[in-house]
């Protein structure tokens, strides 16, 4: 195949699968599953008639996805909205991922057949979830979560892919070498998270550090900066014997949360680079399964489906977040949306490559897998959310005109601020409410419209004021703005 063909079909898919999302937006299926279907409807059993089996190639693009999916995800966690649940999401991607994987482990063994240890194969290469599909979901059916339910979930999904990987790791060496002692396992648990941990924090201190010191002489330097520094931080932290995917999770949440410069448009640009990774990495997993062999795994692959969201899940949440102060229904919530992603699909391609028995008949199990949790639990996510009471209506992310570019020695931020009901600046003009000559209003969003003001601009309640003010100036601008109606200057 000439490289013209390979460039033509390879943008004509990511182009066609892109269109498929938005079209389907509205109707609540998780983009996963489009783009899986994508991949089938172009491989060797589909019109497209594409023959791909290259489980190493496939394996070794869904790494690095992955490792730029976990990186801007990092990116955009706020750690000062996880931070409470960070016990709680830590628990569940450590102790709810084990007891996920043990629970199918012996499911699969008791029930299907298998021998124990590929059953736990099989339940470990299942135990991570996808909290980006959740969200999508959600997203696309206008529904937000209560309370600290969204941190949680994606603070789990984000740092319990790590977990999975040393499980699925582990029982592949355990089948491969059965001289594998229960220390030598610990051990390496211990190397993988102590030095995945330790290099994502030097990583992504690093990253701010350098970024903040260095000026680069072209904006358009930083996104190459980042995505070499992100590839940097998987590969040198991997050869250590860490967790390279949990040391780039940590990097970016580290250098999300201290800030950098041109912080917004980096994280923009990985947005769109996370995005571009999850279509080809599930294009090129949808290329890899091959439905006419795979049809024989569909009943029992729907079994361990069933008991995965019925027992397996709810059980090891409820466990694992053991004495957590949440409630029942936010637990129930939790249990039902563990949704599976790539990192299965992904993982299950470990098997093949080592040459492990049963590997073909697992890929199948964890394809169907897959595709039933995000079919079956990906449509009733809105409903289950109204059910439980955790929903809440999605709040709109209001897009202003102008941005404020962070640069080195600048303390000034902007930032918006609504005024609120009652407020006693409502009905009174700008130039009456005493503002910090530091700090200027800039624009007022008011009814889907900004106007420039000026001192004789009057104030309405629900206005927002988009002003540029030092952090040590916003808590006095909110103060102004939420004096009761009866104040008086």
């Amino acid at each position: 195949m000439s490289l013209e063909l390979i460039l033509i079909i390879g943008s004509a898919l990511v182009l066609l699968s892109i269109v498929i999302a938005k079209i389907s937006d509205n109707v609540g299926v998780p983009t996963l599953v489009l783009f899986l279907g994508i991949g089938m409807l172009a491989g060797v059993d589909g019109p497209g008639g594409i023959e791909f089996n290259d489980a190493g190639l496939t394996q070794s693009v869904g790494i690095i996805c992955l490792v730029f999916i976990l990186f801007s995800g990092g990116l955009e966690t706020r750690w000062s909205d996880t931070r409470p649940v960070a016990i709680q999401a830590f628990s569940l991607a450590t102790l709810g991922v084990f007891l996920t994987a043990l629970a199918v482990g012996f499911f699969a063994h008791m029930v299907l057949g298998f021998p124990l240890l590929h059953g736990l194969l099989l339940g470990s290469v299942i135990s991570s979830t996808d909290a980006a599909a959740v969200f999508a979901v959600l997203r696309s059916r206008s529904v937000n979560l209560r309370g600290t339910l969204r941190p949680l979930l994606e603070l789990e999904s984000g740092s319990n892919d790590p977990m999975a990987v040393f499980l699925t790791v582990g029982i592949i060496q355990l089948l491969l070498m059965p001289e594998t002692s229960a220390g030598d396992l610990l051990l390496l648990f211990v190397q993988q998270m102590g030095i995945g941990a330790v290099a994502g924090l030097a990583f992504g201190r690093g990253m701010t550090l350098t970024l903040n010191r260095l000026r680069f002489p072209y904006e358009g330097m930083y996104p190459v900066f980042g995505l070499a520094y992100a590839a940097l931080a998987y590969g040198a932290t991997a050869s250590l014997g860490g967790s390279g995917f949990l040391a780039v999770y940590v990097a970016g949440i580290v250098a999300g949360s201290t800030g950098f410069l041109h912080q917004k448009s980096l994280v923009r640009f990985f947005d769109g680079v996370a995005w571009l990774s999850q279509i080809c990495m599930f294009l090129a997993l949808g290329l890899l399964v091959t439905p006419s062999s795979a049809v024989d795994e569909l009943l029992p692959g729907l079994f361990i489906s069933v008991f995965l969201m019925i027992l397996a899940r709810p059980l090891s949440v409820l466990i694992a977040l053991g004495s957590a102060p949440s409630s029942w229904r936010e637990r129930l919530f939790v249990a039902w949306v563990g949704l599976r992603g790539a990192v299965p699909i992904v993982l299950a391609t470990f098997p093949l490559i080592a040459g492990v028995a049963y590997a073909d008949r697992l890929f199948n199990l964890v394809f169907f897998v897959v595709l039933t949790s995000a079919l079956f639990q990906g449509w009733s996510i809105p409903s289950v959310a109204r059910l439980f009471g955790v929903d809440a209506p999605l709040e709109r992310q209001r897009k202003y005109p102008l941005e404020l570019v962070t640069l080195e020695g600048v303390n000034t931020e902007l930032v918006d601020v609504i005024l609120p009901a009652g407020s006693w600046a409502a009905g009174r003009p700008l130039v009456e409410l005493g503002l910090p000559r530091e700090m200027l209003v800039v624009l007022i969003g008011r009814n889907d419209q900004y106007l420039v003001p000026t001192g004789a601009t009057v104030l309405e309640e629900g206005d927002t004021l988009l002003a540029l003010a030092g952090k040590e100036q916003l808590g006095a601008l909110r103060e102004i703005l939420e004096r009761p109606g009866e104040y008086t200057p």
